[in-house]
């Protein structure tokens, strides 16, 4: 008899266990993960790791006064140089544990590699590059709660000031010399920041919905002295599944960065636009689309493959600045 009720309570804790997996918010289906573009988004269970590689195409081009265009004429009555495109590549690495499921640990690399177009005042043309390891990121996601489809986690993380501030190249006033790039043309902070977060998901049958508050509040100055703005974002984004193995998603994001605090000594702000801190600094909202593959069985199990294109749909810059274009990220992410 003892044996009988022993098993049956065995069986009924095994039961209620199973409804409760399976209320759970869960990344086993394609929209499981956030849009490509979306990072520290989800969280793992005890002991799994992921990796994950991603690349971002980021196109700045043409001229905001504010909120409305700008054409060149009117940064060159100011300046000598004006900026004119500016095409980023950038290349991330990043690596999740969660040592419990409670904590999941996550670090990034990133190279970037980025040129600009710039114009001046006699109505010539040349360009800059500059390329290079970023910042490092760590970061611990703790999570509150994972109950009825739903989950709240959090972000803590400090960002290494390992990207560099010393980038220089050959313009046509330092050549044959080299000479040190505006802000814009700088890989990395250089300053210790620190980077917080809060994300919202919830799962339904055919839909699911995330929402991301993020900050990065940066402190002190780096050794150029001066210090990049804070930066706040919202993410909110929706995806439908369309099957096991494939999901579509839209994402609405709105930011804001704020100016660049201090200046750099070798740098000219009277010469060209990107070197005036007062330039600096903006709000802008952007929409993206996009999809995720996911091997939800067979050999390739748990890999998947994302790609979200974006553009912005609001812009308020600081002074004169490049407007964002368009914004193009696609990546694969595998656990085990």
């Amino acid at each position: 008899m003892k044996k009988y009720i022993a098993t049956m309570l065995f069986m009924a804790i095994s039961i209620v266990q199973a409804q409760e997996e399976a209320t759970k918010w869960t990344s086993g289906r394609p929209d499981g993960h956030a849009p490509i573009s979306v990072m520290g988004d989800h969280t793992h269970s005890k002991g799994e790791w992921m990796f994950s590689y991603r690349y971002m195409y980021m196109n700045m081009e043409d001229l905001n006064r504010g909120s409305s265009d700008a054409p060149y004429s009117d940064a060159l009555s100011q300046y000598m140089i004006t900026p004119k495109s500016m095409p980023m590549n950038m290349h991330m690495l990043g690596i999740m544990y969660a040592p419990s499921n409670k904590i999941t640990l996550m670090a990034m690399a990133n190279y970037t590699a980025q040129e600009m177009t710039l114009g001046n005042i006699m109505g010539g043309e040349f360009n800059t590059e500059s390329s290079g390891f970023g910042d490092l990121k760590l970061a611990a996601l703790y999570t509150f709660f994972n109950k009825n489809s739903q989950q709240l986690h959090a972000q803590v993380g400090v960002s290494l000031p390992t990207g560099s501030i010393d980038k220089k190249d050959i313009t046509p006033m330092s050549a044959p010399n080299e000479t040190i790039l505006p802000y814009p043309m700088q890989i990395g902070s250089g300053t210790f920041d620190t980077n917080l977060g809060l994300t919202y998901l919830k799962q339904w049958e055919r839909l699911s919905f995330g929402s991301q508050i993020k900050g990065v509040f940066r402190f002190g100055e780096n050794d150029n002295e001066y210090r990049l703005g804070n930066e706040y974002s919202i993410n909110n984004w929706v995806a439908i599944p369309v099957n096991q193995w494939f999901s579509f998603s839209g994402r609405i994001k709105w930011a804001s960065l704020g100016k660049i605090e201090g200046e750099n000594p070798d740098l000219n702000p009277m010469m060209v636009v990107t070197a005036d801190t007062a330039n600096s600094g903006k709000t802008y909202a952007e929409a993206g689309i996009g999809f995720n593959l996911y091997a939800f069985k067979g050999s390739l199990k748990n890999l998947r493959f994302g790609f979200e294109a974006a553009l912005p749909i609001y812009q308020n810059m600081n002074g004169i600045q490049l407007k964002n274009q368009e914004t193009l990220t696609f990546g694969l992410q595998y656990s085990l």
